[in-house]
């Protein structure tokens, strides 16, 4: 009885001191007994157990899995490999195990795989490294499969626990949370082969993963593996993949390129106990990565993020940490649907879905912005200059977004004074907006020019078309060799009937661009108000070979 005590109190204090460097442990760092007093301390008490001999056998098999952990920690992998050899993990059965066991073997396997992915340096025979691989591979996916089936069981038993309790009485969860090692059971094996390349055999590791019953230590988790599975096939660049193409349903067979890398379990016949899964009936099979992103994007709007929803939403600064992470997790959603839906031209679904993100987005400048831009493509105009406007208040030096709102207020809603106060934002940061600066004394003059024409007192057309023109002259010292601005130069130089200056200007415009179509068009107007109609026709003779689809 005095060394099972120990036993059990070598465990309490390799685990307090895990946590205590859960950083050191996340980054791969060894911990030194010199410095870790309670590392030291579990480690003396489980090799004098060791030593001693006295427990029963599933005890000192017990005291030989914490201390391979132990060893792990510390650095000493090949000490590790040795110790969970002796405990005879590869025999042990997990049938009518309890849930301590089932989470010592678990992390005796993700630990054994995790030492023998850093022993392969040794290795000198390229066949004896594949059979490591393999190896490892093995360790991984038992761990993942093990530690499914106790967090499952785990669940059950703490339901019934507080199915018991007091009624009324608050249940708080904590005994849920992830350890780090559980973690890396359930992430190892398909993280190993999307590194490697193996798309079907990483995806399917996913998809078996995402069909257990969910629990609560695996909800959000489950959340970031399915923007994972997101990711590989919508951005094609994680773990450089082929992208979109390589999505294939789950009751299909993958494509006929990837079918040469079918995929081959390690433990099919070693393992007695299976997680639980999702009947199929109750499985929804999306066809495409599309379908599987929208059915995703709406979970998570139903679901909320974390399990307190105040803590989303609350400004209040001892929750500032868990608003990041929801602010996190829901910018990554929504990245995600932005670029499918994108691909796709559907604005108006992607802008409804973007405004149910507005809780998480209080002084959050990405969202507002990818809100915004979605308002633009869709045509709601009149709302994506409001949007704009709180964008602009939440990085007022940034010109960009004064130049998206004035080119909205110029060209969609004739807002010209809007317009105008926009384009006047760009030209008071002066030098701090950069390029802009001249794009912003464009968006000026055009309004000036619109004003013009909208005007009914021949004196103040006058002054407005001079304003115009100055302005836009301008915006033509700061970018002489912009293209855009020049033609738009000649064009308020054309509506003030200096029609020579107008063409002067043009010939500059197509010596930058020579198949501008606007200059064409422009140029062809110009000959024919001269009355030179000959070429004018050439012009535009030349312009239809260049855009024959140009009505």
């Amino acid at each position: 009885s005095e060394d099972h005590g120990s036993m059990l109190l070598a465990e309490a204090l390799l685990e307090e001191c895990l946590k205590e460097n859960f950083a050191k442990l996340k980054d791969s760092i060894p911990l030194s007994e010199k410095s870790e007093p309670k590392l030291c301390e579990a480690k003396q008490y489980l090799i004098n157990i060791l030593s001693r001999g006295k427990l029963r056998p599933k005890y000192m098999t017990e005291a030989m899995l914490i201390l391979g952990k132990l060893h792990y920690v510390e650095g000493c992998y090949r000490d590790a490999i040795s110790m969970y050899a002796k405990a005879g993990i590869d025999d042990i059965s997990t049938k009518d195990e309890p849930l301590y066991m089932l989470r010592l073997i678990t992390e005796a396997f993700v630990i054994k795989g995790l030492s023998l992915e850093r022993s392969t340096n040794s290795i000198a025979s390229r066949a004896r490294l594949c059979e490591r691989e393999e190896e490892v591979m093995a360790c991984f996916e038992r761990a993942c499969v093990i530690a499914q089936v106790f967090l499952q069981e785990l669940e059950k038993t703490l339901n019934n626990t507080h199915s018991r309790s007091i009624k009324g009485s608050n249940v708080t969860y904590s005994e849920f949370e992830l350890s780090y090692f559980l973690e890396a059971a359930l992430q190892s094996a398909y993280v190993t082969q999307l590194k490697k390349g193996n798309i079907v055999k990483g995806l399917r590791n996913l998809r078996e993963i995402l069909r257990t019953v969910e629990t609560k230590a695996t909800q959000t988790f489950k959340m970031n593996m399915a923007q994972l599975l997101l990711s590989l096939c919508n951005w094609g660049q994680l773990y450089n993949t082929p992208g979109e193409e390589c999505y294939w349903s789950p009751l299909s067979d993958p494509l006929p390129e990837f079918m040469n890398k079918e995929y081959q379990s390690y433990v099919s016949n070693l393992l007695c106990r299976r997680p639980e899964l999702y009947s199929e009936e109750k499985m929804l099979h999306p066809c495409n990565i599309f379908l599987l992103l929208w059915v995703w994007g709406v979970f998570f709007i139903l679901v909320p993020v974390s399990a307190n929803r105040d803590a989303v939403i609350s400004r209040a600064p001892e929750q500032q940490d868990d608003r990041a992470v929801s602010l996190q997790d829901a910018s990554a959603v929504y990245d995600l649907l932005s670029i499918t839906l994108g691909r796709r031209g559907q604005y108006v679904m992607l802008s409804e879905c973007l405004e149910r993100a507005m809780k998480f987005a209080f002084d959050e400048f990405h969202l507002w912005y990818q809100l915004a831009l979605s308002m633009v493509a869709c045509g709601k105009s009149a709302y994506a200059v409001s949007v704009l406007k709180e964008c602009a208040k939440l990085r007022p030096t940034d010109p960009t977004i004064p130049l998206l709102a004035a080119k909205v207020c110029i060209g969609s809603l004739h807002w010209l004074e809007e317009g105008e106060h926009f384009a006047k934002m760009v030209i008071d940061l002066g030098e701090d907006a950069g390029e802009s600066l001249a794009k912003g004394y464009l968006a000026l003059g055009l309004t000036y020019s619109l004003q013009a024409t909208d005007a009914t007192l021949k004196g103040t057309q006058d002054e407005l078309n001079k304003k115009a023109l100055q302005t836009l002259e301008r915006a033509h010292d700061l970018a002489p060799e912009d293209h855009q601005i020049i033609l738009y130069l000649s064009l308020q130089l054309a509506l003030v009937r200096q029609i020579s200056d107008a063409i002067d200007h043009l010939q500059e415009a197509l010596q930058l661009c020579k198949d501008d179509m606007n200059s064409l068009h422009l140029l062809a107007l110009l000959f024919s108000a001269q009355k030179h109609y000959q070429h004018a026709l050439d012009v535009i003779n030349m312009a239809v070979v260049e855009y024959p689809e140009s009505f």
